[in-house]
């Protein structure tokens, strides 16, 4: 509507010849549209919107004494970053609460846990998330089934409940007092689709992998914590130059958050929110109202459906059609009852609802595209997504073409996830149908990236040099792990920014620098089009503008 009464008011000035003068111009740098206009020099930019693209010298004409220009100075800029998929809040909380990402060790995560335990009273919870057990450097002497136990944490904090999310999201580990608040023992049974890791006695190591997980449950945040957690991933986000995120399931106090931070005119990314899927009472809500599009001048939209097929990887959650390499008899989690995952499809489905569902193993891929093409006519426009679409066997990869189903991959998963994913899958599996992404493109489907922050950092420079380089962020190995697999530059680019819209129905609106799209717009210090390969990483966001208004400024 705002872009249709945008046109129109353009047709009756120019009719009358009255001069336009414009908010913004933006030139002197490399400009990278991603549409069928190549050769431009400039950008108007009016109302939020861009008004005209062409040569300084025909964009000088709109110019006024309140026009605001920018002065790119050699830099480059593209349309804005558009995080595929991500947890807003958890991005927030992260910043809160123990950011264990970058650690190396358990014994360093027991450090940060004591150094926390001196600051508040005893007795407080300390939760913190990002551990990876397969990333440490040192692994503990102690390992049941791949993951520490609790005894040492335990042992140097007694007296703080302690629960430390896995940077998956599918495992996390309780200290002693955690367990004891809750009863959990040896006498606790495993709840459907999840596991509580055991020693050989049957007692509890600490590690809840994904629906056991909700056996213990620290104190729910009040609403003020959501709004101090949203704000801080607000910030956070436009920092790394993102413009649009996919929030991948989000609940009533969610959304509150986002309504009440956008009517303060403190929300500057633009939110795509998926519902949870496994709250039937939220569906219900949305069902009655029907899909929310571009409420608060584009900021908030509420279409689609977010569901879990299976787990992660790293916990031996994702669900294999084979058994695990490194795990006789293990084949992963169906963490959501299929049947629900069928009736949850053709009820969202039904109210015009986008469906988008997690599935890492190639089990739980086959079974979301079983479920979808019940749900799929020839040639639909339902853009249905599998999330994640991390091991896909090769009878598989056509099917998204074919029914139209959109790839919402993590370029990153694979720089992290890779050098370890081999000891679950095997060399074969690896090869044929780990992050399959060249298979994916050529057989016709559309791919769209993120960094499933706070699985990782939000960072969209290591996603994308991971998306062309398929390398450590260490630069291993010299030629990418399967080379053949690399998506090209424009390629990676276009699934951060027009396929990130079209996967969201935006495509008329943003993801490319068109006239009468948002003016959404991310400046980078260099071209990561061009720039030789081992520099892609040294690229910094130099402006995050949304609306044509900035929100980020790192130029000096």
């Amino acid at each position: 509507m705002r872009i249709l009464l945008f046109t129109a008011i353009l047709i009756v000035l120019n009719s009358c010849n009255n001069k336009v003068e414009v908010d913004l111009i933006i030139f002197n740098g490399t400009i990278h549209t991603l549409s069928n206009v190549n050769e431009v020099e400039s950008i108007a930019v009016k109302d939020g919107l861009i008004y005209d693209l062409g040569s300084i010298q025909k964009i000088n004409k709109y110019k006024s004494e309140n026009t605001k220009i920018i002065d790119l100075n050699g830099s480059t800029i593209i349309p804005g970053f558009i995080e595929g998929h991500g947890h807003i809040m958890g991005v927030g909380y992260n910043e809160m609460n123990l950011d264990l990402l970058k650690t190396n060790s358990y014994d360093e995560i027991i450090d940060i846990v004591i150094n926390k335990s001196k600051s508040i009273e005893e007795g407080k919870w300390i939760i913190g998330r990002g551990w990876h057990q397969d990333k440490w450097k040192d692994s503990p002497e102690k390992l049941i089934k791949g993951f520490p136990t609790h005894d040492k944490l335990s042992k140097a904090i007694p007296n703080h409940p302690v629960y430390l999310r896995h940077a998956s999201g599918h495992a996390s580990l309780a200290n002693a007092k955690a367990m004891e608040m809750f009863q959990v023992n040896k006498n606790s049974a495993d709840p459907d689709g999840g596991e509580i890791f055991r020693d050989i006695s049957g007692n509890p190591t600490g590690v809840f992998n994904e629906t056991a997980q909700g056996l213990i449950s620290p104190p729910n945040n009040t609403f003020e914590d959501h709004l101090k957690a949203l704000k801080l991933a607000n910030d956070h986000a436009i920092k790394n130059g993102i413009t649009s995120f996919h929030d991948a399931g989000s609940d009533f106090k969610d959304i509150q958050a986002y309504k009440t931070l956008a009517e303060n005119n403190e929300l500057d990314l633009r939110l795509y929110i998926m519902l949870n899927g496994r709250n039937d009472s939220l569906l219900s809500y949305y069902y009655s109202k029907g899909p929310q599009i571009g409420l608060y001048d584009g900021h908030l939209t509420i279409r689609s459906i977010k569901l879990y097929a299976d787990g992660a990887l790293g916990s031996r959650g994702a669900w294999l059609i084979e058994d695990y390499s490194d795990q006789e008899g293990a084949h992963g989690h169906v963490v959501t009852p299929i049947e629900t995952l069928k009736k949850v499809t053709k009820e969202g489905a039904n109210y015009n609802f986008q469906i988008c569902t997690h599935a890492i193993g190639d089990m739980a891929n086959r079974e979301v595209l079983n479920i979808y093409e019940k749900n799929l006519t020839p040639n639909n426009n339902k853009r249905f997504r599998i999330e994640h679409s991390q091991h896909i066997d090769l009878e598989d990869i056509p099917r998204f073409s074919e029914l139209g189903v959109i790839a919402s991959i993590q370029g990153i998963h694979l720089s992290s996830d890779r050098p370890w994913a081999i000891n679950r899958l095997g060399k074969e599996r690896i090869i044929d149908s780990a992050y399959p992404w060249r298979k994916l493109i050529e057989s016709g489907a559309v791919l769209v990236n993120g960094t499933d922050a706070p699985v990782e950092p939000i960072n969209p420079i290591e996603s994308f040099y991971a998306s062309v380089t398929r390398k450590t962020l260490e630069g291993q190995p010299d030629t990418g792990y399967e080379p053949e697999e690399k998506m090209t530059r424009i390629e990676a680019l276009e699934s951060y920014t027009i396929n990130g819209a079209y996967a969201a129905f935006e495509e008329n609106i943003k993801g490319s620098i068109e006239t009468g799209k948002l003016a959404d717009f991310t400046v980078l210090d260099q071209d990561i089009l061009t720039v030789e390969e081992d520099k892609i990483l040294d690229t910094k966001i130099l402006m995050t503008i949304i609306g044509g208004e900035i929100k980020f400024n790192n130029f000096k």
